[in-house]
């Protein structure tokens, strides 16, 4: 029997593992040096765990170290101040705006600024609730501008 409108579920699932893959050299203290050096130079913590597979054959820091990049970086206290998603989506607002300062009859644009700050809005709230953030922050674009520069 066909059932309709069901999507496939086709994706590749990491294996379980316990502990790094036997070829990975690298001990846990070296990733960790290696995450506190790349955070240090300003890299965000997902370029560090792609640099970490590309060029030290590390497929996921948590194997090695046992604990999550941005645990390690919060441990470290170089963890960034707004996580990177909630980051990265400001930053799309801000270019979002620049744009519509030029071509202010840009509907379609001009939807997509709001559907993306009802973005930053949801996170920005489930941040606060789970305490990544600041009980009382909250998004406005005027600081959005400041803080992407």
């Amino acid at each position: 029997m066909r059932k309709s409108k069901i999507k496939g579920s086709s994706h590749s699932i990491r294996p379980i593992e316990s502990g790094a893959p036997k070829w990975v050299k690298s001990s846990a203290d070296e990733v960790e040096s290696i995450i506190v050096e790349v955070a240090k130079k300003g890299v965000p913590p997902s370029q560090i765990g792609v640099l970490l597979r590309d060029q030290y054959g590390v497929p996921l820091a948590k194997q090695v170290t046992n604990k999550k990049l941005v645990k390690t970086l919060e441990d470290k206290n170089l963890a960034p101040t707004i996580p990177e998603d909630l980051f990265n989506l400001i930053k799309h607002t801000s270019a979002i705006r620049r744009h519509l300062e030029e071509h202010p009859k840009d509907m379609s644009s001009k939807r997509g600024l709001q559907i993306l700050e009802s973005k930053i809005n949801r996170l920005g709230k489930y941040y606060r609730s789970v305490g990544k953030l600041p009980r009382d922050w909250k998004y406005s674009p005027a600081k959005a501008s400041i803080l992407v520069r």
